[in-house]
């Protein structure tokens, strides 16, 4: 498949993904390309936002436009480890031995909403390390291969709310990006009215298997970051850590610690994806900043001082956008 052709079919195939999706979901437009560039860089996605803004929703139609296995874990404090992954059950043959027998958790399928994550405690959300970061989990020192593709998306309510804890950084890092569901506005809400009390909601066609799916990432994969292209990527990264020449005067203030490698790999990860999706075969500054926030926001931790001052990480990244030169020694203009 030469570059065009593949170009071609990537926009195809996501277009008619996009308009599935928007039979039921109004307006997110930014949310939905963010879940789409997760889905085709192999990662995971975490989105928070208070109840009632349709996350779940959003999640149950991206399954049914998707020729996937699905299924949905409801995370409550008092969900087990073991409800996640499985456990070893004891089992009888014909013969009347017992034998301990594998008996498979949600976690073993292609795409896993993780609902309402941080109301489970961090014992339980833990759980799910192993599964996101090898595609597979360990229970009794024997190790399980999950399907692929595998994608987890989580739904989180803010931690300000009452019954939730907050999800360890470890956790944390493995979502590729952290996604923001914001409050719809006015002509939203009467298309929301419209589709939620009325007719029944439109029915969602699955428009993209497994193994299409697996193309498309190869695609992603193969989309080039020139030289000076992934050294502004590395500088972004490098502005986040307060101890580094080239730190951001708010970030030497306020933040403890910036984001991870894992962060850097996010953000071209998702860069190259956003090229993708406008036909485009090469990243651009531009790709990497519209992805900085989700790709930073869960990865970049307050000291005291920023905790106390209220101070939001979207302000500390928007600084280390505006003040990393897009060519190295060029401010920007």
């Amino acid at each position: 498949m030469n570059d065009e052709s593949g170009l071609t079919l990537a926009r195809e195939r996501l277009n008619a993904l996009k308009r599935q999706i928007e039979r039921r979901i109004v307006g997110h437009h930014d949310l939905v390309d963010g879940i789409l560039a997760c889905l085709l860089s192999s990662g995971h996605a975490l989105l928070e936002g208070v109840p009632g803004l349709g996350k779940t929703l959003l999640v149950k139609t991206l399954s049914d436009a998707l020729h996937l296995e699905f299924a949905r874990i409801q995370f409550t404090p008092d969900l087990m480890p073991a409800d996640i992954i499985g456990t070893q059950v004891v089992s009888q043959d014909d013969a009347g031995r017992r034998h301990f027998e594998f008996q498979q958790g949600p976690v073993f399928t292609q795409l896993l909403l993780a609902d309402e994550i941080n109301r489970a405690t961090p014992k339980t959300q833990s759980a799910l390390l192993e599964a996101m970061e090898e595609k597979r989990v360990t229970v009794g020192r024997i190790g399980h291969a999950l399907k692929e593709p595998f994608m987890v998306l989580a739904t989180q309510n803010p931690i300000e709310m009452e019954g939730t804890y907050p999800l360890p950084e470890a956790q944390l890092d493995r979502f590729l990006l952290k996604l923001n569901v914001t409050f719809p506005d006015s002509d939203a809400l009467s298309q929301i009215v419209d589709r939620t009390t009325g007719a029944p909601m439109p029915a969602v066609e699955p428009v993209l298997g497994a193994g299409e799916l697996m193309t498309l990432r190869d695609l992603v994969r193969s989309v080039v970051i020139a030289d000076h292209v992934k050294d502004y990527a590395i500088r972004m990264v490098l502005a986040t850590h307060p101890g580094n020449a080239e730190a951001t005067p708010l970030v030497r203030r306020f933040v403890r610690h910036g984001a991870s490698p894992r962060g850097l790999q996010a953000l071209v990860l998702a860069a190259k994806a956003m090229a993708l999706f406008a036909g485009r075969i090469s990243v651009s500054f531009e790709d990497l900043d519209a992805v900085a926030a989700p790709a930073f926001r869960h990865r970049i931790l307050l000291n005291f001082e920023g905790e106390a001052e209220g101070i939001a990480v979207e302000t500390l990244i928007s600084e280390v956008i505006r003040e990393t030169p897009a060519v190295r020694g060029v401010a920007r203009a």
